[in-house]
């Protein structure tokens, strides 16, 4: 194996060469992250049990690990190395809060070798995996830790109030010291299963500057892409159920809140997706070392560690789907825009990115250059409101229900469209019939109220006797007004109506053809000589 700088690069040129992390190579690293956590966790148990007070968040405890062993410590064949354990009763509380026994947190850390995984970011840092798939284990900057440390007090009333959330996890923090090296790593939960294959993992922050997988990285077997190529290959997004849809987003809401109440930014959104419809095939390929460990129980050992359980309330049953099928891990049924049954799985990562000075001047010296709100460091609020928007507009979004009312059925047809217009010219005639049988009661018939209203233009008093085209119209455009648009809208092909503004033709006949109103008049010389004759179209 290719071996790496000091920030994890890999250094080209050396084959056949472990891997190292700050001039310390990583086998070292994992023997010393075992030996410690065995030793810091198993003097915790001789501690009684009592109330989280706030000086233990400050608290650090050291012990020295020689390599030919101590009366409190085991020989090994690493070099001697120091190993400090931050805030462990916090930590403690953590673990309990979470249902993770001592015996289970050594078991799954100390038991087996740890797993190293790639890093697809571009902080350099050593990600290791338990062998049981529990636990991920990732080296952290010092200014990152210290955040962490300055963290712990809000975080510890977060948990309290929401144990619920996508947010990591922290399990532990500890830091390594051999040589004049400090390593500090931070143990959290896993949120991408080995057991279950990723067909394809994407790293969202909700920014559109170079946030696209380098072409290194598309060369690796299982290669984490970005906002850019999520919205190429998912540019439809992922759809849920609407009691899925309306939890997820509501877990995003508060986290992002939290985040932004401590003045967090540059976190991502972790998402790996399985193809429920390329399991089968999977599992044929499916080589032997990623069989999970024969050892490792049926469910995992953290509540709340699967994406489902995660965004759960805590009215429902955290085992409900689980237990319906228990080949899901946990994940969240989706469907992807081309109907594929999809798990997912995801989580919010790197959030000890505070909004510092250099982060600051990075986003000026940014936004200088390219547009400052697509690049990825961004103030807090506008970066969350940013996240939340691409994730509910763009990632995920709501399966709509296909049932359509009665009035929407009928209208999806040329057939409905004539019975619905049908409906609408018999009304409006009625009404005229209504109207001039009151008139004919008086003995006046429709011929001689023609006459009497184009012979009669110094009468006013006689319009209003006659119910105008325009009123009509306007009655069977309220009545329907998805059917009848006004010709100004539709400029060709007019069907056109003509009306005296005294009153209406001597002769007039709806018909219906083909979904549309016509309207035939027989009008007399007067009227067509009419200057002020309106215009009236009317279309279905």
């Amino acid at each position: 194996m290719s071996s790496t700088g000091e920030n994890g690069d890999t250094i080209p040129g050396k084959q056949n060469e472990e891997k190292t992390y700050k001039k310390t190579a990583s086998s070292a690293i994992k023997g010393a992250i075992q030996l410690g956590i065995g030793y810091t966790v198993g003097n915790l148990t001789s501690k009684p049990e009592r109330d989280v007070l706030m000086q233990d968040f400050y608290v650090v405890e050291s012990v020295f690990l020689p390599s030919e062993g101590s009366n409190l410590t085991p020989a090994h064949h690493y070099p001697d190395f120091r190993f400090k354990t931050y805030a462990p009763l916090a930590f403690r509380y953590f673990r309990e809060l979470f249902g993770i026994k001592p015996d289970d947190y050594l078991y799954s850390i100390c038991s087996e070798p740890l797993i190293e995984l790639s890093n697809p970011g571009a902080s350099g840092s050593l990600f290791f995996v338990t062998s049981d798939d529990e636990f991920i284990i990732k080296t952290v900057q010092h200014k990152e830790a210290e955040f962490l440390q300055k963290l712990l007090p809000g975080y510890y009333m977060n948990l309290n109030q929401n144990p619920r959330t996508l947010l990591p996890k922290f399990y532990g923090l500890y830091c390594m010291q051999s040589g004049g090296i400090n390593i500090r790593i931070v143990v959290m939960n896993n949120v991408l299963p080995r057991a279950m294959r990723m067909h394809l993992t994407y790293d969202l922050k909700g920014s559109t500057y170079k946030r696209r997988a380098s072409r290194k990285e598309r060369e690796k077997p299982n290669p984490t892409f970005k906002d850019l190529d999520f919205l190429q290959d998912m540019h439809e997004g992922l759809y849920f159920d609407t009691e899925t849809y309306n939890a997820l987003m509501k877990t995003l809401q508060r986290d992002c809140r939290v985040l932004e109440s401590f003045k967090i930014m540059d976190y991502s959104l972790l998402l790996g997706i399985h193809i429920l419809d390329h399991s089968l095939k999977d599992k044929e390929e499916e080589p032997l070392q990623n069989v999970p460990d024969a050892k490792r129980p049926g469910v995992q050992k953290v509540l709340y560690s699967t994406a489902m359980e995660s965004i759960q309330g805590p009215g429902k049953p955290a085992d409900g789907i689980i237990a319906e099928n228990p080949d899901t891990m946990g994940g969240i049924p989706a469907k992807s825009h081309k109907g594929e049954k999809l798990l997912l799985f995801m989580g919010i990562i790197d959030i000890l990115q505070s909004y510092r000075l250099m982060k600051k001047l990075e986003h000026s010296w940014k936004a200088l250059v390219y547009d400052g709100d697509t690049v990825s460091v961004h103030r807090p609020s506008f970066y969350a409101d940013r996240f939340l928007k691409f994730m509910n507009s763009r990632v995920f979004k709501k399966i709509q229900a296909l049932k359509a009312s009665p009035s929407k059925k009928r209208c999806n047809s040329i057939a409905a469209l004539k019975a619905t217009s049908q409906e609408i010219v018999s009304s409006v005639t009625q009404d005229w019939k209504d109207e001039k049988r009151d008139l004919l009661t008086e003995g006046t018939s429709f011929s001689s109220l023609d006459e009497e209203a184009l012979g009669s233009r110094h009468r006013p008093d006689l319009v209003p006797s006659t119910p105008s085209l325009f009123e009509a119209a306007s009655l069977a455009t309220t009545i329907s007004s998805s059917s009848l648009y006004v010709g100004e809208h539709c400029p060709q092909d007019r069907t056109t109506l003509y009306a005296n503004s005294k009153g209406l033709p001597s002769s007039s006949t709806f018909t219906l053809e083909e979904g549309t109103i016509y309207l035939t008049a027989e009008p007399n010389s007067l009227e067509m000589q009419d200057d002020n004759a309106s215009v009236l179209d009317v279309y279905l």
